[in-house]
C-alpha cells in the first residue's frame, strides 16, 4: 500500500471481494493475511453458512484487534500467528481437509504504517525494522548498514523498481562509512538528497518498498502461499487476491495462469483443473480512490476450482 496519509484502516476492494464470493458455498475459509479482520467481518456476515474461519496473520497486534472485530463469531473463527506461506503445516495439523475459499489482501495494513515502531514509513521518525513479524532477526536497519553495495542496488532495482538505483547504494555505504543509519527519517532525507524536487511520489516509496519486501521475504512467500492454497481448493472454490505493486500482481498472474492452462503428457491434452474468473485484474472504483488513497494501485484476481475436472 502507499505511504501517505493517516488514515484508519480500510478495507480495500470489499464490494468486489464480496460479489466474487457470493455464489461460492463457504463451509470452511481461510484468509492468509487477517489484518484487523475488515474484511473477514464482512464474508462471515454474508457467508452465514461458514463453520470455521481460518485467519493467519504473522502480527500478533493484528490478531488481537481481529479477535475483538469478530468477536460475534468467536464460535467459528480459528486464529494462526503465523506467516501464510506456514499454511500446509498448520492446515494439517488442525484437522482440515478442503477449503471452499481462500483470500490474501497483500502489502502493508494502515495500521502498520502509522506505528512510528514499526519503521515502516518514511513520513514518520522511528525505528529502521520494517518486519511483519517481530519474532524475526532481520530488519531493515541490518539490511542498509551491513550488505553489500552490489546487494543494496540489487534490492533497490529488484524490490523497489527504483531507477536510481545504482545512485541510492552508493550513497548508503558513503554514508554509513561515518555512522550507522538508524532511523527511518534519517534513510528518508538521505534519499530525499539524490532529488532536486518531488514527483508524483515520495523520493523514498521505492526504496522503502525494496527494502520492505526484502526483510519479509514477500514475494517468495506469496508464491509458495498461492502453490499451497490451490492444493487445499475444494470443488467450486475461489482464491482471491489483492495486491497492490507491480511485482506481487505479476506472481498472482503468473501462477493463476499456469494453473489454469492444460498441461500435455505426451500427446495427450490434460484439462486444466483451475479456471480464472477474473482474465484482467479489477480495480477500485474511482469513488473509492478518492475516499481511501491508499486503494488506488490495488489489483484484484479470482481462481476457481472446476468441480467436473476434478478426481
Amino acid at each position: 500500500m502507499t505511504q501517505n496519509d493517516n488514515k484508519p484502516h480500510v478495507s480495500v476492494m470489499l464490494d468486489e471481494t464480496l460479489e466474487n464470493f457470493k455464489d461460492v458455498p463457504l463451509n470452511v475459509f481461510v484468509e492468509g493475511t487477517l489484518g484487523a479482520g475488515g474484511h473477514a467481518k464482512m464474508i462471515l456476515e454474508s457467508h452465514p453458512e461458514i463453520q470455521r474461519y481460518i485467519g493467519f496473520d504473522q502480527d500478533q497486534e493484528a490478531i488481537q484487534i481481529a479477535r475483538s472485530v469478530l468477536a460475534p463469531w468467536a464460535d467459528k473463527v480459528e486464529y494462526v500467528n503465523a506467516n501464510f506461506s506456514e499454511m500446509d503445516e498448520y492446515l494439517k495439523k488442525m484437522g482440515v481437509k478442503e477449503v471452499n475459499g481462500f483470500f490474501f489482501d497483500l502489502g502493508v495494513s494502515s495500521m502498520q504504517f502509522d506505528n512510528d515502531y514499526k519503521g515502516f514509513s518514511f513520513s514518520k521518525e522511528g525505528p529502521l525494522d520494517m518486519r511483519m513479524n517481530a519474532q524475526q532477526s532481520l530488519t531493515a536497519k541490518d539490511i542498509v548498514n551491513k550488505c553489500s553495495e552490489e546487494e543494496l542496488g540489487r534490492i533497490f532495482r529488484e524490490f523497489g523498481e527504483e531507477p536510481r538505483w545504482r545512485q541510492a547504494a552508493k550513497l548508503i555505504v558513503e554514508y554509513r562509512k561515518k555512522r550507522p543509519l538508524e532511523t527511518t527519517k534519517e534513510l528518508s532525507e538521505l534519499i530525499c538528497s539524490m532529488y532536486k524536487g518531488r514527483g508524483k511520489i515520495h523520493p523514498a516509496t521505492l526504496i522503502f518498498q525494496g527494502l520492505r519486501i526484502a526483510v519479509n521475504r514477500e514475494l517468495d512467500v506469496l508464491s509458495k502461499g498461492l502453490h499451497s492454497a490451490l492444493s487445499w481448493l475444494a470443488p467450486r472454490g475461489r482464491i482471491g487476491v489483492i495486491s497492490f505493486h507491480s511485482l506481487e500482481d505479476r506472481i498472482v498472474k503468473n501462477v493463476f495462469r499456469d494453473a489454469a492452462s492444460p498441461v500435455r503428457d505426451g500427446k495427450i491434452k490434460i484439462p486444466a483443473k483451475m479456471r480464472l474468473v477474473t482474465k484482467k485484474p479489477l480495480v477500485p472504483t474511482l469513488k473509492e480512490t478518492k475516499q481511501n488513497p491508499r486503494a488506488r494501485s490495488a489489483k484484484l484476481r479470482f481462481i476457481e476450482k472446476w468441480e467436473q475436472n476434478c478426481e
